[in-house]
């Protein structure tokens, strides 16, 4: 038996518990991981307050919250091949395992070793923030020299796109409250405080003829105001927003292979895309740590250090 937290219907934080479960079994294509840091992400509270178009698991509850970590290889299921018991691995836990508990079940197609060097803190982060930005900026395929917009700078995936594109010589404005400037400014950002500058007007001193991107991670009436500021629609990517081609922009296509993990990796490892760490929880402050991301008010990556 091990300690997990999720949720025992889909609702508020009302819903959420901690509960004993036995390990789970891996099935095929999978493998059971001892899990030592789990990622905190906004799209772990979406999924608890209601189903998600194909991200909802259909498990019975409780369902266990998380969905990315890092640890160590116990069992496999049939079918997995590049991944042994006792690799130190990292990646996505797609088939609804959860990774806010001792041990989880992880798509071995989503998940990668570790490479030595790498701590499993920094591994934790990668598979939602780190393949994100990576897709982003692949998608956009700017030249040096650009600008680019990143609606929402403040934060994992935020933060994460303006290292790379700072490290592919883009020039990013970044915009989020003020709690949020010291991170992106640290990286080479400009920053505009959203709760004391008119974004569109403040933008538009800095880079008059227009961005050659927007990177939306906020969505809604905030995408709207800035995607006129977009010299060509067509780039204007949207981490979230589905309703993003109705202004001629795109959603961002995921990649949640090994091999983007494994990209993803190599940046971290390098320092290319070393992520912007700012809460290490326990388990059992797990409701602290979702709370902070759901209510808004956490800068860079939030991670539960289980083991």
């Amino acid at each position: 038996m091990g300690q997990a937290w999720g949720f025992h219907r889909h609702g508020g934080p009302e819903v959420q518990a901690f509960f004993d479960r036995p390990d789970p079994v891996p099935d095929r294509g999978e493998v059971l991981i001892r899990v030592d840091v789990a990622g905190v992400n906004p799209l772990d509270h979406l999924l608890r307050s209601g189903p998600v178009d194909g991200l909802d698991s259909g498990r019975p509850f409780p369902r266990v919250l998380g969905m990315e970590a890092a640890g160590t290889v116990l069992a496999r299921g049939q079918d997995v091949t590049g991944l042994e018991v006792g690799d130190a691995v990292f990646g996505f836990a797609l088939t609804g395992g959860g990774t806010y508990a001792q041990t989880t079940v992880l798509s071995a197609a989503n998940t990668a070793r570790i490479p030595a060097g790498l701590s499993a803190t920094v591994a934790a982060t990668l598979p939602v923030a780190g393949t994100t930005a990576l897709d982003v900026l692949d998608q956009l395929g700017l030249p040096a020299g650009a600008t680019v917009l990143v609606n929402g700078v403040g934060g994992g995936v935020g933060l994460a796109v303006t290292r790379l594109a700072i490290g592919r010589r883009l020039h990013v404005i970044g915009t989020g409250s003020t709690a949020k400037r010291e991170h992106a400014e640290s990286l080479g950002a400009l920053f505009i405080d959203y709760t004391t500058h008119d974004v569109a007007a403040a933008a538009r001193k800095l880079v008059p003829d227009g961005f050659d991107a927007i990177v939306d991670l906020v969505a809604g009436t905030s995408l709207r105001t800035v995607a006129p500021l977009a010299r060509d629609p067509r780039n204007i990517i949207a981490v979230s927003d589905t309703s993003v081609p109705d202004l001629g922009g795109r959603v961002v296509e995921r990649r949640l292979d090994r091999e983007n993990l494994e990209r993803s990796a190599r940046l971290a490892l390098h320092g290319l895309l070393a992520p912007a760490i700012t809460a290490v929880h326990p388990l059992s402050e797990a409701p602290a740590a979702l709370a902070a991301v759901e209510n808004g008010h956490t800068t860079g990556k939030t991670v539960i250090k289980v083991t």
